[in-house]
């Protein structure tokens, strides 16, 4: 890929967390030799949230579909800015709107706020958003059912589970975060049922709303921490939906030599992290495909349409269970096959799969 022109980011790991340095505001955009009005360049300008880029999750996602719609088309440039705080948002969205983006991408359901506020402002300008919908017509939605594949990565979590306890936490009680939490329990109580079974499903109650949180997407410290107490009352498969922080429950878990193990979230664990091993599946959120074909649409002057939008489900691709990898071998025939089964069931529609959460 070319260098991203423009606005740069200099991200650098820091212990516990990510540490990343913000852009350059206000930067006159290059002007590009290409195709196009004028000989611009279609420009897709990303703003991350609170997680940053290298979150092996849903902002490493999205900007893994921009640069799959530039390698795509040559006449889109890309190019992001990392947010360091709630408060850049508003500012960072902003900045892009200056630089005339032709298509601004807001990722995660902690920036529909700030979004919808300055789509409102600016009704000429294309907006997208990651996991979520607001009200105004120039904000393109991507969203996603994970509690159809999050319902299977639980009844997976029940079939391997020894103890017979298993575990979710997440990093903020929002929709984006608990509908994976709500999947997950549900998935436990059908393999309750039809095995007759009694596996407890820890760190969330989906009746209540109330449940383990990190309340953070970044603090790999607070990861372990709420996952190690799931652990020490017995769950030995345990589900993080907390980004970044998420990495501290799967670095701690391939350290215990597999006393316990996880699932990922997001993006194919054994993929985007360093912790395969420990990482039985991951409920994965095609984030990537999504964009790159809003992106690519966009470029080529189609219409996005904000009603209804972009909507992710097992039938279409847009949520997945993904491979085991090294637990491939581990994993029983027979419930492989059930899974199978269940995901086609879910697809179809014989098996109803609900959450407070769902995009509506």
């Amino acid at each position: 890929m070319r260098s991203v022109r423009g606005m740069r980011v200099v991200s650098a790991l820091a212990v516990g967390g990510l540490v990343l340095g913000a852009a350059a505001c206000g930067e006159a955009p290059e002007e590009n030799d290409g195709a196009g009005d004028g000989g611009k360049k279609f420009s897709a300008c990303m703003v991350t949230d609170v997680g940053g880029i290298d979150d092996k999750s849903f902002n490493t996602s999205a900007w893994k579909g921009l640069e799959a719609a530039e390698a795509e088309n040559s006449n889109i440039d890309i190019k992001y800015v990392a947010s360091k705080a709630e408060a850049d948002y508003e500012p960072n969205l902003t900045q892009y709107v200056n630089q005339k983006c032709d298509f601004i991408l807001a990722v995660g359901g902690l920036m529909g706020t700030a979004t919808s506020k300055i789509a409102k402002a600016n009704p000429n300008q294309q907006f997208g958003i990651v996991d979520a919908k607001v009200p105004e017509t120039n904000v393109y939605p991507m969203q996603f059912d994970t509690a159809q594949a999050g319902f299977l990565a639980g009844y997976l979590a029940a079939g391997m589970s020894k103890s017979k306890k298993v575990g979710t936490y997440g990093g903020m009680k929002i929709p984006p975060v608990t509908i994976f939490m709500d999947g997950f329990v549900d998935g436990v109580a059908h393999y309750n049922k039809t095995k007759s079974a009694n596996v407890q499903a820890l760190g969330w109650d989906k009746a209540t709303q109330n449940g383990s949180f990190t309340n953070d997407f970044v603090k790999q410290d607070e990861g372990k921490k709420v996952g190690d107490a799931l652990v020490a009352q017995g769950a030995d498969i345990v589900m993080p939906v907390a980004g970044g922080a998420g990495l501290g429950t799967t670095a701690a878990a391939q350290a215990s030599g597999g006393k316990y193990n996880t699932i990922w979230v997001d993006v194919d664990g054994c993929e985007s992290t360093p912790n395969c091993p420990a990482i039985v599946s991951t409920v994965v959120k095609n984030i990537p495909d999504a964009v790159k074909e809003a992106v690519v649409k966009a470029a080529k002057g189609e219409k996005l349409v904000a009603t209804p939008g972009y909507l992710g489900t097992l039938a279409n691709n847009g949520v997945s269970l993904a491979p085991f990898h090294e637990f491939d071998g581990k994993v029983p025939a027979e419930l492989k096959a059930e899974l199978d089964k269940l995901k086609a069931d879910i697809s179809a529609g014989t098996v109803q799969v609900t959450s407070p959460a769902q995009p509506k």
